[in-house]
């Protein structure tokens, strides 16, 4: 049974075929494709790059007939189709190209690019903002800058421009005016790249109806002169106005409504922060830090700004970062709490800080970052640590009503991506002692992930919080209270214990939707009880020293709190995700291993440094002539796929500025095929993708499917691009240097039988040539075993075992004799990639064993020679793994479908020489735009592996 007939049964109209069986020398393939993995394997080790559908055919049926006439006419009438755009396009064109020629001084002074700002003159004449237009500006001519948002071309003579400052927008019209503005302005502006700044000038005038797309609705610019300030080179993943578009998804209760996932905005955050949506939660942010001064100034605090570099860990050394101190450890402030307690053990009252705190807590969670901004404060007590809980609530609560009295803009701009109800709050606070919320847990039913009643001296898990604030909201109706009385193992060791119950502490936290903002409490000032804390806690007071000297001369009584500002502002607006609510943010996966340099194989064809750059000619290819050899693209980049670059049916792109190659291969009237990674410096793959996936998008109407990528590559488009992926392949890697025959008798016993019959291997230097007469005997062995081949053939590339021979390493076997019998080609990958083998051919009639003996000898004399990675190709894998944006009840259907495709045709038997060699796998990935693959793309990736 095919893998064609296996996916007709889920895909109609793919065609059937039937069952027929692979024999070990006259019915396997010598090319193992991606598809292979979906076939099965043989019994001896295949080519990496091609396999025989073990599906045998005849004549083509009436109903394959008409399908395939059918697909004909369409492709005629695809080509008719394009043939006519493209004559229309050359007439426009020369149009465009005679207004041009006709246009005066005068016209042509009214757009184009400003020379580069270097600050050399200052007309200081008055520029609008966008917030001070208003009808009262009608009739006026105006001047501004702005991004440019939205184009929309109504016609050759006329466009609409979207302009964008920050939370506004503001459309303006562009139309043809005979001897004023002409039409090759018009098609100049409706050509400039979204993103781009552009200086505007215009007069203001009503609009026929409201311009409800814009925030500026009663008004609209004439244009009547538009130059480009700056302009946006590179490509970018998204526009902001494809980011701010809702998805119709009106019953979801939380979350954001978006169709470009949170991942690939914060992947590409600069642009995500563009968005009018960031933009509202920065300011709301701002407003909280302001809030949070003022209110405190007002109380006389005064703000202090604490060292981040400590001698020692601040609260227990396990959560803290270590740096280089001139050859001496430091460490980054896990918060400000010693200096603030310092300062008020320097008499200093009230204290307050708004700074950055660093948490070393590998917490890969919604709510957690690795840096973030504290809101902090300290100050002296009289007699209860709640007189601080006191300021602190009417402070929080008074953030909390001026947010939503002077941001109220900000905040539905954030709703409409992030709905919610704003925060309820008492006029009294609530304050349950954490025993009692405990209780409240336990009476309702809540148990732990164990099935267990919860305890009253262990710490709250967040999915407890959450629904504790879900019982105190049906209890007193509000989602801001404050729980007390927190257990010893809470705490640090600097909270004072409570003098009634030494199972707790004289501290709280404040909750916000369940979850909680505050850490606060009152802090032990007496040096003989802290000084035994610290002992209890492990941390010695000596190393401490500075600290404690505060309070062995004299601190007063104190208590002080710390709010985390991205947390609070995460949960004000429900944004979802803490990262959100950090501008830049840091997080355990902040700042990834970059990989090593590795010296290229051939370094005159560098992408990092490609020749014209290297010899001055610019920054750019001058023509394809200057390209670097893809050849040596592959042996400097490439991955087992691209050793098929050089098959007449791969088309490739190149990157001007750095000479990057992909290949893709138009496969149907909708779709093409782009497989592998692209051939360039891995740094470079996020450029040179966007590039390709730009010039693809606007040369092409073909939906991209991205094949047998790796997981840097499957990384980018999904997180950067919001691309869907999934895995049922990996690549099979074995180790070069173990010794098969050695650690497999029956590899071995193979291997002598070979032996015996009088097997001789021949094997070339590594680049060498085979003899014409060999190459001859060769060549008609291949014919051989092709005209053995039966069924319709899926693969990847045609044999061409002598195409690059320079990157090639070639072996042959000949009987007692004299007849060639096997051949085994090892093609030259990236250093990284090592090699692969991308031949090994067992032809009609060779003795028993001869492929494993040549196989083995060929991996072998690689590893001598210094190879350290070698593959087979890819092969399937066992079941079906989602990547990027993959989730829910389809996915669960495809893996159950898969693994049942899989179990009932033996896609996956592995071949049981591969095992004994050890393969491992690495994961590949098949990757494309949502809503992009469907029937037709898989009969696209069909139609793509067929002969």
């Amino acid at each position: 049974m095919s893998i064609k007939r296996a996916l007709s049964k889920l895909t109609p109209r793919l065609g059937e075929q039937d069952d027929s069986g692979l024999s070990k020398n006259s019915q396997g393939s010598p090319r193992r494709s991606i598809l292979s993995g979906f076939l099965r394997d043989r019994d001896y080790v295949s080519s990496s790059e091609d396999v025989s559908d073990d599906s045998s055919t005849g004549a083509m049926s009436k109903n394959q007939q008409k399908r395939l006439a059918r697909q004909q006419r369409r492709q005629e009438r695809s080509r008719l189709s394009e043939d006519r755009q493209s004559g229309e396009s050359e007439r426009h064109k020369e149009e465009i190209t005679e207004a041009a020629r006709n246009e005066t001084p005068e016209m042509k002074a009214r757009y184009g690019d400003l020379p580069l700002i270097q600050s050399r003159t200052r007309s200081q004449e008055h520029r609008t903002r966008f917030e001070d237009i208003s009808a009262d500006l009608v009739g006026k001519q105006i001047l501004f800058t702005a991004r440019l948002h939205i184009v929309r071309r109504m016609s050759a003579k006329l466009v609409f421009l979207v302009f964008r400052q920050q939370l506004s927008t503001f459309q303006g019209v562009l139309h043809e005016e005979p001897g004023v503005k002409s039409i090759a302005m018009v098609q100049w502006a409706e050509h400039l790249r979204l993103g781009n700044i552009v200086q505007v000038r215009g007069t203001i005038h009503a609009p026929e109806v409201p311009v409800l797309g814009c925030t500026i609705h009663d008004v609209e610019i004439a244009v009547n002169a538009i130059h480009v300030v700056v302009r946006r080179e590179e490509p970018v993943p998204f526009s902001v106005y494809e980011a701010e578009i809702r998805t119709p998804e009106e019953d979801r209760v939380e979350g954001r409504r978006s169709h470009i996932p949170d991942r690939t905005r914060l992947t590409n955050r600069l642009l995500d922060l563009r968005t009018p949506t960031s933009q509202s939660i920065f300011r709301i942010q701002s407003g909280i830090g302001n809030l949070f001064r003022y209110a405190l100034d007002e109380r006389g605090f005064i703000e202090i700004h604490s060292p981040k570099l400590q001698g020692s860990a601040t609260e227990s050394g396990a959560s803290v970062f270590e740096v280089n101190y001139f050859a001496r450890s430091a460490f980054l402030a896990q918060s400000p709490q010693l200096a603030k307690q310092m300062a008020i053990a320097a008499d200093f009252g009230r204290v307050y800080e708004i700074g950055a705190v660093f948490r070393a807590e590998n917490s890969n969670t919604h709510r957690h970052l690795t840096e973030y901004t504290g809101l902090d404060i300290e100050m002296a007590i009289d007699e209860h640590y709640h007189e601080m809980l006191d300021v602190l609530d009417a402070v929080i609560k008074g953030i909390l009503e001026g947010i939503y009295r002077r941001y109220r803009r900000e905040v539905e701009i954030v709703k409409q991506q992030f709905p919610s109800e704003d925060v309820i709050w008492l006029e009294t606070t609530p304050i349950v002692r954490f025993s009692d919320g405990i209780k409240m847990l336990n009476d309702s039913g809540w148990r732990d992930e164990d099935g267990n009643p919860l305890p009253e001296d262990e710490d709250l898990h967040t999915r407890d919080e959450i629904r504790l604030g879900e019982l105190v909201k049906e209890k007193y109706g509000t989602d801001y209270y404050i729980l007390d009385k927190f257990p010893v193992g809470a705490r640090p060791f600097y909270t004072m214990p409570d003098p009634d119950d030494s199972r707790f502490t004289n501290s709280f936290d404040i909750f916000i939707r369940g979850q909680e903002i505050v850490s606060g409490g009152q802090r032990i000032h007496d040096p003989h009880m802290l000084e035994e804390n610290m002992r209890r806690a492990g941390i010695d007071p000596e190393s401490m020293e500075e600290y404690m000297e505060g309070f062995r001369w004299g601190a007063p009584p104190h208590a002080g709190a710390g709010v985390g500002l991205e947390r609070l502002l995460m949960l004000l607006l429900k944004l979802g995700n803490i990262r959100l609510a950090s501008l830049l943010y840091r997080d355990p996966k902040s700042f990834p291993a970059k990989p090593a340099d590795v010296q290229l194989r051939h370094p005159e064809s560098s992408t990092i440094d490609p020749p014209w750059v290297r010899e001055k000619v610019g920054n750019l290819a001058p023509n394809d002539e200057a390209f670097q050899p893809l050849e040596h693209l592959i042996a400097n980049y490439g991955d087992a796929t691209s050793t098929s670059f050089g098959d007449e049916r791969f088309k490739i792109w190149r990157d001007r500025g750095t000479g990057a190659a992909i290949s893709y291969v138009p496969s149907s009237n909708s779709h093409v095929i782009i497989p592998g990674n692209p051939l360039c410096d891995p740094r470079q793959y996020t450029r040179v993708i966007t590039q390709f996936l730009q010039w693809l998008r606007r040369e092409t109407k073909y939906k991209p499917i991205w094949m047998l990528c790796s997981l840097d590559v499957e990384k980018i488009l999904g997180e950067k691009l919001g691309w869907r992926s999934l895995s049922c392949i990996a690549e099979e890697r074995v180790d070069p240097s173990r010794n098969q025959a050695a650690s497999d008798g029956e590899i071995a016993r193979k291997i002598r039988h070979a032996e015996s019959t009088g097997v001789k291997l021949v094997a070339l230097n590594q680049g060498e040539m085979v003899s014409d007469e060999v190459r001859q005997k060769i060549d008609k062995r291949i014919r051989d075993w092709l005209d053995n081949r039966k069924g319709t053939q899926v693969h990847l590339s045609e044999i061409h075992p002598w195409y690059d021979h320079a990157h090639r390493w070639y072996f042959y076997a000949v009987d007692k004799s004299g007849t060639i019998c096997a051949f085994v080609a090892l093609a030259m990958l990236s250093p990284a990639q090592g090699m692969q083998v991308k031949y090994s051919l067992d032809f009609p009639g060779s003795p028993n064993g001869v492929i494993e003996y040549i196989v083995t000898h060929a991996i072998q004399t690689a590893a001598r020679s210094g190879v350290k990675s070698l593959t087979f190709g890819a092969g399937a894998t066992t079941s079906m793994t989602p990547g990027h944006n993959m989730q829910g009840a389809k996915v669960k259907m495809l893996q159950h479908t898969y693994e049942t495709l899989a179990k009932q045709f033996h896609l996956v038997r592995k071949s049981e020489f591969r095992a004994k060699l050890g393969a491992r796998e690495e994961p590949l990935y098949i990757a494309y735009p949502p809503k992009g693959l469907g029937s037709k793309g898989i009969r696209a990736v069909l139609h793509f592996f067929e002969d």
